[in-house]
Order: C-alpha cells, then structure tokens, then sequence
C-alpha cells in the first residue's frame, strides 16, 4: 500500500475536461447557498437526507420517520440511533473545522467516536480485511499495527493540510484523500461514513464550498458496485486512478445538481406555505414561525414555545390552528402528542 501522493497523471485532458462541469455546477450550488435568507434550515434536512444515506450505504437501514421521532423523542431503534450519530458527527467536524482551520487525525477519531461510539478509536489488534462477504475473497489487507496505522494517517493528515505535498484539483485532492482513508481502514467500523464526513469537510476546508451542503452518498448508494470496483481497481494497479477520479468527478457534478434542485424544491415549498398561513392563519404569521417549521420534520409543544418564545397555551392553540388547517398533522406516541409538517415531509419523501 503506498503513502501519499501516488504517482499519476493527474492532468490527463479526460480528467481536465470533467473537472471543468463538475466545478461549474458546485460552484452554481455554493453560489445558490450564499444567496439564502437562511441557509441553516435548507442545511438540517440536507444533513437529515445524508444521514440516512450513508448509513444505508452499511446496510443500516431506518425511515425518515423514525429518525424525525428519534430527533424528537430519543428513544428509537439501534439503527435509528445510528443514523442521528452520524448526522451529530456531520455537525461537529464543521464545527471543529471552523474552530481550528484544519483537518487532523484527533479530529477524525473525534468524529468517529460520534458515529460509532462503542467501538473504540484507532484499532490495536491485528487481524483485519477487507473481504467479498459473499465470496469471501479477500479484496484488501490494510495496515495492521496500531504504529503502522498511525504512520499512514500522520502522512494522510500531512497530505489533507499541506498544499505543496500535492499540488492538484480539491476534487482530485478529496477523491484521493477518501480513497487512501478507506485503504487505511483505521477504525474497526464505520470507516465509510466516517470517510464521507471527510470528504465534504475536505471540501469547506479548500473553499470549494462554503457550508457541509455537498455529499456523494446518494451517488455511492446508487452505484455501489461501481464505487466498490473502482476502489479494489487501484489496489490492484495505480493504473485504475484514471476510472476512480472520473467516476468521482461525475459523483460532484451529479450530486451538486440534485441538491441544487433539492434546495429550490425546498424554497418553492417554503414559499407556498407562508403565502397560505398568511392567508388561513394570520393571527399566528411570522417569519420566526416559518423558519422553526421548516427547520424541524416532527415538533411538540416543548420544543414550539421554546423557538418561538411563546407560552405552552399559546404554543397549543398555536399547534392546533395549523393542524385544523392541514399544515401539521398531530400524532399520538405514548404520552407524547407529536406535530409532523406536512409540506417537509412531501418534500424529504423525494430525497
């Protein structure tokens, strides 16, 4: 297994020329964000979509509605729980990021310690593969040693935050960078999610983008054996680079393009609903009251008269007035009375 930088043609024109669609259609997406109001609402149901995508990718397999109810109420399914960690982790490395203005391998241990929090950090015991679970072929043996391990992520850690270690494309510089970490396969589980959250951090932290709004997850769920063959390509010969970073330049521009369309179906949404509580529920209006409803999937009273600063009656009469004029849909669990926006909810079912 070789460190970082592998020696490639990394200006091959077929790579050049898909480069060139790709960073126009995400710097059209980065262009869309800075231009929201309040990005932060469009960012949570991103995230939330992520979160169920990447989780799916390991075969962890929930409903939006149950992550919304485990949001909500935080006594899910182990599955369930899984996908609400990873979208936590999401959310604290660009938190992370911001703070220190780099990427280092504390930080990615951070990271999958929220992912995966009974699993322990970097992995000690040898006796590790990569293997075809059907054929049982062994596709990969990376590092084994935890002193080997932590060679190949100092020199990772070295390759992400030092320019001229590498001087090529940040959409060249993630794919290798996510297709070394995946190789390393540092942790005993949860590498590939832990893997994706690197990538969009790697992306903020070149200023490619400027929000982690940005993730191939959906694309890698959608061709799985593709992205699976192209990683045990270059394993087996440097060669295969070429298919690997054409196959993730696609994953960028196709992805941005979805979630370009993703955030303008969102607007036109947010859009008719205000228009329409303006006009049924006039009383109750106000912007406050349009940015907390498209910020969260389920709610209760709680947490409604705590956005809005308004009292557990207010919020009530709130609730049930947009829940008379089919905006909320009311739900009973337990105890609990829940309030599901229906406007985000034909959106997400989209995702």
């Amino acid at each position: 297994m070789h460190k970082l930088p592998i020696k490639f043609n990394y200006e091959d024109p077929e790579i050049l020329k898909a480069l060139v669609n790709a960073k126009y259609e995400l710097g059209n997406l980065n262009g869309l964000i800075n231009l929201l109001p309040n990005p932060k609402i469009i960012l949570n149901a991103i995230i939330l979509g992520e979160a169920k995508e990447s989780s799916s990718i390991e075969n962890i397999v929930t409903t939006f509605d149950e992550i919304f109810r485990e949001i909500t109420l935080k006594n899910q399914d182990a599955n369930t729980k899984e996908v609400v960690n990873y979208r936590q982790a999401i959310l604290k490395g660009y938190s992370d990021l911001k703070e220190k203005g780099f990427i280092s391998t504390n930080m990615i241990v951070n990271i999958h310690s929220i992912i995966e929090p009974n699993v322990g950090g970097i992995r000690k015991i040898p006796g590790t593969v990569i293997m075809n679970t059907k054929t049982k072929e062994i596709l990969h043996t990376p590092p084994q040693s935890e002193k080997e391990i932590l060679e190949y992520m100092n020199n990772l850690e070295k390759y992400i935050n030092y320019p001229e270690m590498h001087e090529i494309d940040p959409i060249l510089k993630m794919a290798m960078i996510h297709y070394q970490f995946e190789s390393i396969h540092p942790f005993h589980d949860g590498n590939g999610r832990t893997g994706r959250v690197l990538n969009i951090l790697y992306l903020i932290l070149k200023k490619q983008i400027d929000l982690p709004i940005l993730y191939l997850s959906k694309y890698i769920n959608k061709t799985k054996s593709e992205y699976y063959k192209h990683l045990s390509g270059i394993r087996k010969d440097d060669k295969n680079i070429k298919d690997y970073l054409l196959y993730m330049i696609k994953g960028v521009e196709e992805t941005s393009n979805f979630t370009i369309s993703f955030i303008n179906n969102f607007l036109t949404l947010m859009k008719e609903a205000t228009e329409k509580i303006k006009e049924k529920c006039p009383s109750i209006y106000s912007e406050k009251l349009m940015n907390y409803l498209f910020y969260d999937f389920y709610t209760k009273n709680e947490y409604f008269r705590d956005a809005l600063g308004i009292s557990r009656n207010t919020a009530s009469k709130y609730l049930n007035l947009l829940v008379d004029k089919g905006f909320l849909i009311e739900e009973k669990v337990g105890k609990e009375k829940l309030y599901k926006n229906v406007y985000l909810y034909s959106l997400i079912d989209k995702w």
